[in-house]
């Protein structure tokens, strides 16, 4: 029997069940439209990931321990002068700045409204050091951290707390934390990190908040580039072991971390999370391949008397086995086509979706790859879900067959 042949039997049996073939298909179409929106999604992920955070991966945070290290004495404060020194070339050549930080939390109120914010007081350059952006207003000037000027920068969640989410209403209002008063100037973009924060000049900060001395909370060290971190990072230990007389790494009062090191863990932890959830769409595709497999002996036990009859008039046993074959095929070719339909379109809708809904997870899209994989795979999935049916068929015997009831 020809291929065309049998195709042509096949579709008319299948044809003849239309409601049971359409159930069958079921299984297959939700298993690949699963994979290719669970990849559209797991790239839009990823992609956002990297273009969120990719720009910080320059940076090496150094933050003061709290606890003294075994063997060691209190921890030395992080101060002014450790910026300073960080900034000199000659011991630095691969440290490109240091931004001093002074954080902390801080109780902001506007008329009867109150909530904790995250003080962040530091140099008129931070936003560019964070990569992140203002939305409404402008950030505050060199000139006012230079005179310690009343004027706070605020994050989209406080924005939310006392002005309603109205960045607009908010520029240009005054909001009390502690005991002093502070104008609003801006509002950044969120970045679903530091979104609760004030952020103010340094000099203002110490000078109405969290007194004046020279302490701060951490520095934010940038390397000249992203291959020049690990040198840059040797640097920070060399110039802050000899600033805190530290003679044993073990004793170290502070740590420098590489933000790079903590963005690849993350990348290879969204691998394997996309991996995982491959996992459960490939079940479901299995799922989909033992719906294929039960229709296909169902059929075989209902026409067991036409395959005798067939194979008494002088049906070869390939013909009976490419028959049942080129079933099991074109029902998980058909569910595999829909469910690309299907997979392609929810992509489609998400692209539009998602970047309004929930910006910070990125833009997902459509992947070829995961498309001619999935389909490739629904297809095998009928080889070997009509694997044993069609084996079965061809194996009856026709008097056996004849005589069935």
């Amino acid at each position: 029997m020809h291929v065309r042949e049998a195709s042509t039997i096949a579709i008319r049996s299948l044809r003849a069940n239309r409601l049971r073939s359409a159930l069958t298909t079921i299984g297959i179409i939700i298993g690949v439209s699963t994979v290719i929106v669970l990849v559209g999604l797991g790239d839009g992920l990823k992609t956002g990931f990297n273009t969120q955070f990719g720009a910080l991966a320059d940076q090496v945070i150094v933050d003061k321990l709290n606890v003294a290290a075994p063997g060691s004495g209190q921890p030395k404060d992080l101060r002014d002068s450790d910026v300073s020194a960080l900034t000199q070339g000659t011991a630095a050549p691969d440290i490109a700045s240091a931004t001093p930080v002074i954080k902390g939390p801080q109780l902001m109120r506007y008329g009867q409204r109150r909530y904790l914010t995250t003080l962040e007081g530091s140099t008129a350059d931070y936003l560019d050091v964070l990569d992140r952006r203002i939305m409404v207003g402008q950030m505050f000037t060199q000139s006012q951290a230079r005179t310690s000027a009343r004027v706070v920068v605020l994050g989209p969640d406080a924005v939310s707390a006392l002005f309603n989410g109205d960045a607009a209403a908010a520029i240009g209002k005054v909001v009390r934390i502690a005991r002093s008063n502070f104008k609003v100037t801006g509002v950044v973009t969120s970045n679903g990190q530091q979104d609760d924060a004030a952020i103010m000049p340094l000099g203002t900060a110490r000078a109405f908040l969290v007194g004046g001395d020279d302490r701060i909370s951490e520095i934010i060290v940038k390397a000249a580039s992203v291959n020049q971190v690990p040198a840059a990072q040797r640097q920070i230990y060399s110039i802050m072991d000899q600033r805190h007389n530290i003679k044993d790494p073990v004793a170290r009062d502070y740590t420098a971390t590489a933000l790079q090191s903590l963005l690849d863990k993350a990348s290879m932890f969204l691998t394997y999370l996309t991996l995982f959830t491959l996992g459960v769409a490939g079940l479901s595709l299995l799922v989909g391949g033992l719906g294929v497999a039960n229709i296909m002996l169902v059929s075989v036990t209902e026409r067991t008397r036409e395959i005798g009859i067939r194979k008494a008039i002088g049906a070869r046993r390939s013909a009976i086995l490419k028959q049942f074959l080129i079933e099991s095929t074109i029902l998980a070719g058909v569910g595999g086509l829909v469910g690309i339909l299907v997979g392609v379109g929810l992509v489609a809708a998400s692209m539009y979706i998602v970047p309004r809904v929930a910006p910070t997870l990125g833009h997902p899209d459509i992947s070829p790859g995961a498309i001619v994989v999935a389909f490739v795979l629904s297809l095998l999935i009928g080889l070997a879900a009509g694997g044993y049916p069609a084996n079965r068929a061809a194996r009856l015997r026709p008097i056996d067959a004849l005589r069935y009831q």
